[in-house]
């Protein structure tokens, strides 16, 4: 008759483990569930089929202020784009559009 009253999934002699939801404490509360959005490759939405290195001011946005360039994690750009970036960018900084590194 004893065994009605348990929650299924119990024994006897073991209490049901804390923090994992169904435990004594019932579900985690207050912790937030924290959901990235999903960058999306500037170049691919406005189907960019060439980055030109002429256009300094929009490769401006993908360097750092000390001139390194931002990794895709950051920026959001697919690989096929970030690579095109680099050579826009390496492009850019050897006819002295963009600079090497920052001026201190």
């Amino acid at each position: 008759m004893a065994d009605e009253t348990r929650p299924q999934g119990q024994s006897e002699g073991r209490p049901a483990p804390a923090g994992r939801g169904g435990g004594p404490g019932g579900p985690r509360r207050g912790k937030r569930q924290y959901f990235r959005k999903k960058k999306v490759c500037r170049f691919c939405a406005d189907r960019v089929d060439f980055i030109d290195y002429k256009k300094a001011d929009m490769l401006q946005g993908f360097i750092q202020e000390r001139g390194k360039i931002l990794p895709r994690r950051m920026t959001g750009t697919c690989s096929r784009h970030q690579r095109w970036l680099m050579v826009a960018i390496k492009r850019a900084r050897n006819i002295a559009m963009l600079p090497f590194a920052a001026e201190f």
